[in-house]
């Protein structure tokens, strides 16, 4: 139960940041803050996915598809990141 409310709060966190990223994003027009909005986005679905594993549904193995959210949403922040120190 406590499990469950701490995934919650992790994604819960994770789009609050994506949030805030894009706000800022809109106001300065910086492309380090969208791909890091991006980025945190799909974190927040991989902590959802977290929830939906582990709490809802314990009997499925959700471990691929889980960590390629979590690979894709990393390698999307390090794209980002490269591609800013080019410019």
């Amino acid at each position: 139960m406590i499990a469950n409310a701490i995934y919650a709060l992790c994604a819960a966190t994770s789009l609050t940041a994506a949030f805030m990223l894009l706000r800022h994003y809109a106001a300065r027009r910086s492309r380090m803050l969208l791909w890091s909005c991006v980025a945190f986005i799909g974190l927040a679905a991989n902590n959802v996915l977290v929830l939906l594993d582990f709490g809802f549904y314990p009997g499925t193995d959700l471990s691929v598809v889980r960590s390629m959210t979590g690979a894709v949403s990393m390698v999307i922040l390090v794209y980002g990141l490269i591609w800013e120190a080019g410019s």
